[in-house]
């Protein structure tokens, strides 16, 4: 199995984690390139924190951050199973993130790429993207968690 997939593989995880907690399916985890230790990881807390902060992305660099000492994630990259929103895209141009590799494509909210690429506008540092890692498989977890979450809400009425 290649690097990137065995790291999409471990954020797949943490979005099924996600999806038990009744949490939109997105998963994510930060790794140290020079050693290949996991760093930071996280899947979203949206409903369970009640805010609109807790994405995956932020949650798994902020725990990098914490673990690593500071906020710049210098030979970092990070894995997710879904295309990043702008608010994480924007966090990982923030935090210095070197690489970000995603699962599925994101046609409503995707900020590399689907509808916007912010990696391509004149900010001060751009990390190098790759996206569409275990595509399907990232994508059917949310198909699935969607399907599921459309047929009780018809059982309720």
């Amino acid at each position: 199995m290649m690097h990137d997939e065995i790291y999409m593989k471990k954020a797949l995880e943490l979005a099924r984690i996600a999806a038990q907690q009744g949490e939109v399916p997105v998963g994510a985890v930060v790794v140290k390139k020079s050693t290949g230790e996991i760093v930071g990881r996280g899947f979203n807390r949206r409903e369970y924190g009640r805010s609109p902060l807790t994405h995956a992305e932020i949650v798994a660099i902020d725990e990098a951050s914490r673990k690593l000492g500071g906020w710049r994630l210098i030979d970092c990259e990070l894995f997710v199973t879904l295309e990043p929103c702008p608010m994480c895209a924007g966090a990982m141009i923030n935090s210095r993130i070197e690489r970000v590799v995603f699962g599925a494509y994101d046609a409503k909210a995707g900020s590399c790429g689907s509808v916007v690429d912010l990696f391509s506008l004149p900010y001060n540092h751009k990390p190098e993207l790759k996206g569409g890692v275990l595509e399907s498989e990232c994508a059917q977890i949310l198909s699935d968690f969607f399907k599921a979450l459309r047929a009780q809400k018809r059982a309720e009425v």
